[in-house]
């Protein structure tokens, strides 16, 4: 029973991890092997992101979807590092959040850019709905994990985002990504919302007939 409830309340993202790590373990152990250490990593998937950002700004838009897919998977082989390091901190896990959160801005930054010089206002726009979309969706489950609620359900967690727009922008599409981020991400940080407000009324009713038997 444990099991399945633990498969239950695993995201998409947390499931990928489990399911790759035969794959990602020897890669995360040879890099430790030849000196890197998760930090340097986490810097250097940054460092990529902004080239891919500033790819996307001048129009190359299917090399800088390249770059973010070449630099996307570093989210995972930093923190399969310092777990193999035996050095894993909740400094380390707070860096590594940050950091992808910048990550994602500079590409949707790097997408505005390029779409305020076609003065295309609608793109625009979009770029800017669909980061914050995505940063909702992050700070959502963040608020409620710090209030000991739970927050993975959602269309779009950080995988999905990126399933979709690396494909689109290797095949030059970028407003088809723009468009469907702009949607679901919004969507998603509005589940997560709602699913926070059962979980609180759902203790607060259990509270209150714990009241009431004690009356």
């Amino acid at each position: 029973m444990e099991r399945t409830a633990e498969k239950k309340n695993m995201s998409f993202t947390d499931f990928l991890r489990v399911r790759f790590k035969g794959l990602l373990d020897p890669i995360a152990g040879f890099l430790n092997r030849i000196g890197l250490k998760p930090n340097m990593v986490t810097i250097f998937g940054l460092l990529g992101n902004i080239v891919a950002a500033y790819l996307l700004a001048i129009g190359e838009i299917t090399w800088g979807g390249l770059f973010v897919l070449v630099f996307a998977p570093i989210d995972a082989l930093d923190g399969t590092m310092a777990r193999l390091r035996g050095e894993t901190t909740r400094f380390g896990g707070f860096v590594d959040s940050v950091t992808d959160r910048y990550s994602e801005i500079l590409v949707f930054g790097g997408l505005l850019i390029y779409f305020a010089m076609q003065s295309n206002v609608v793109a625009t726009i979009l770029c800017f709905v669909a980061a914050t979309g995505s940063l909702m969706v992050s700070y959502t489950r963040a608020r409620a994990e710090s209030l000991n609620y739970e927050a993975k359900v959602g269309f779009l967690t950080r995988v999905e985002r990126y399933f979709i727009l690396i494909p689109c922008l290797i095949f030059n599409w970028p407003i088809v990504a723009i468009w469907i981020l702009a949607i679901f991400t919004n969507l998603t940080a509005i589940q997560r919302i709602y699913s926070v407000r059962k979980q609180a009324y759902a203790i607060n009713d259990v509270v209150g007939k714990k009241n009431k038997e004690n009356l």
